[in-house]
């Protein structure tokens, strides 16, 4: 799925208390819909609680219901889980060091 990667980074910053589905689908919607590329709410949602439900199954898998219905939140418990939070931390880390490879003058002398 192509919007799993922001699914998970939504859950990221959401933490322990999850999500609602609705609350995701706009967090996915407002990410990856741009001037050129448009998809409609209705489809984002859609793949969202879908993705949402048939992950959220398993023990092992990255997603977790919450008590309350419709709400879903990170598995903390999942190795994939604690793997992923620390890809996500090492690159905010990277982000937030300034860490940025055009930042050497490679403009091209006249004279």
């Amino acid at each position: 799925m192509q919007y799993k990667r922001e699914i998970i980074r939504v859950l990221t910053e959401a933490g322990e208390d999850g999500l609602s589905v609705q609350k995701i689908a706009y967090h996915v919607f407002n990410s990856c819909n741009s001037l050129f590329r448009t998809v409609s709410y209705n489809e984002i949602y859609r793949l969202v609680a879908t993705y949402l439900v048939n992950n959220s199954k398993n023990r092992e898998s990255v997603i977790a219901r919450t008590d309350r219905r419709g709400v879903y939140r990170l598995n903390l418990e999942s190795r994939e889980t604690r793997q992923l939070m620390l890809q996500f931390v090492d690159e905010s880390t990277a982000n937030e060091n300034g860490d940025n490879v055009f930042e050497d003058d490679l403009s091209l002398l006249l004279f």
